[in-house]
């Protein structure tokens, strides 16, 4: 006899096919992120990300504590990333005007010039094996699925 207490509740088939067809989906496509990436800029994924949210901020600049909840790192990892970003002059840390103890990720010049000759090898990939590959029902499945999971992740830490 079971104790769904104790027990765990096993995959079932549907179940076991959506979970492996994530994982391997997931593996194939940062694989192939990471060698565009790698190869365009000597980026990982993570730097470009992290390039992204800075573009995309107000000033073209965040908060590292901020910036470390967006790109889901660490504040270790995080300041590992910008050191690198740093060094390859992307990105350069400032102090923050209200606060003297908080640091700020800046954008440089470079930076977002590297970003620009970098996205579109980024977008096609991104594309070519999952966006133009979906119907927009499908995007919007898995863009509904993905943010459950998402908030679930996220409160639970």
């Amino acid at each position: 006899m079971t104790d769904p207490r104790t027990d765990p509740r096993w995959l079932d088939a549907t179940e076991m096919a959506a979970w492996r067809a994530f994982l391997s989906t997931s593996h194939l496509l940062e694989r192939r992120i990471e060698e565009q990436l790698k190869a365009a800029a000597g980026l990982t994924h993570p730097q470009y990300e992290i390039l992204v949210r800075l573009a995309d901020a107000p000033g073209r600049q965040l908060r590292m504590t901020e910036l470390a909840r967006g790109v889901v790192a660490s504040k270790s990892a995080l300041t590992y990333q910008i050191t690198q970003l740093e060094k390859a002059g992307l990105v350069r840390r400032a102090t923050c005007p209200s606060d003297d103890r908080g640091v700020l990720a800046v954008l440089t010049e470079a930076g977002m010039s590297c970003l620009e000759r970098v996205a579109p090898g980024h977008l096609e990939i991104v594309r070519e094996y999952l966006i133009d590959r979906l119907s927009r029902e499908e995007l919007r499945a898995m863009t509904s699925a993905m943010r459950k999971s998402e908030e679930a992740l996220r409160s639970s830490v």
